[in-house]
């Protein structure tokens, strides 16, 4: 497919306008960031794996009932997505305590949480996406008071897919992050799950050696950042467990 207007740019992803009205086509890079962009490299292949990754959650979660903009996979690094007003918040999910919750509550790094605990955070890159509560989001009108109760109960059902699924192949969700859309269809408005869901977005450890198979291998130069997403994505049987074996051929006379 053709590529058309380049929409925007971000650290992993570009946008361009889709073939028809109201689709984006997502470009997956492999750009590595961290500390809000501070810490930066390139990581080959990474793109292909969470386009890939990315596609298997969002079918899933369409599949049970949670509305998202994924509509289907182009090739290996671009999908086809429903064009959507991006709330400005980054809706993080914590099932275990780790990262910034960990240091700024003083609880031990892998503590399980005694209930899923759900932030918000503004999506400022210059500001370094502070933490906000709901009377922030509301008194500047970032949402409506539906609007957070939706979104809540969308996160709460991303979590429960998502730690189901990856529980089943021997990985804890320790916790993750979502964009939220609106998508208008006249004047009927309605939130879907947005952006991507990959290990850039997800904390993700094994469940037997505490292994971690998320960004934070690339946070903490802990290894090949391409081999933990591989892994991953082998689990999840989103690529084979065993590379395709050339056979020889045969020759007929």
């Amino acid at each position: 497919m053709a590529r058309r207007k380049k929409i925007y740019e971000g650290k992993a992803k570009i946008l361009y306008e889709g073939p028809e009205p109201g689709t984006i086509v997502q470009y997956f890079k492999d750009d590595a960031t961290a500390f809000n962009a501070q810490k930066h490299a390139t990581i080959e292949g990474k793109g292909v794996l969470n386009n890939r990754l990315s596609e298997f959650f969002m079918t899933g979660l369409n599949a049970i009932g949670v509305p998202t903009h994924f509509i289907r996979r182009l090739n290996m690094r671009e999908q086809l997505c429903r064009s959507c007003e991006i709330i400005p918040l980054e809706v993080v999910v914590r099932n275990y305590a780790a990262g910034s919750l960990a240091k700024r509550l003083g609880i031990e790094e892998g503590t399980a949480l005694p209930r899923p605990i759900v932030e918000y955070y503004y999506k400022d890159d210059k500001l370094g996406d502070p933490m906000v509560t709901e009377e922030h989001i509301a008194a500047f009108n970032w949402a409506s008071q539906q609007d957070m109760d939706d979104i809540l109960a969308l996160a709460l059902r991303v979590n429960d897919f998502l730690s189901g699924v990856m529980i089943a192949v021997g990985i804890r969700l320790v916790d993750f992050k979502i964009e939220i859309g609106r998508v208008y269809d006249g004047d009927y408005q309605r939130l879907v799950v947005a952006d991507e869901i990959s290990p850039d977005s997800c904390r993700l450890w094994d469940i037997e050696t505490g292994q971690k198979l998320d960004k934070d291998v690339f946070r903490r130069d802990l290894g090949s950042l391409t081999d933990a997403y591989t892994e991953v994505a082998r689990r999840l049987g989103v690529i084979p467990n065993e590379p395709t074996k050339m056979t020889k051929p045969t020759l007929i006379n």
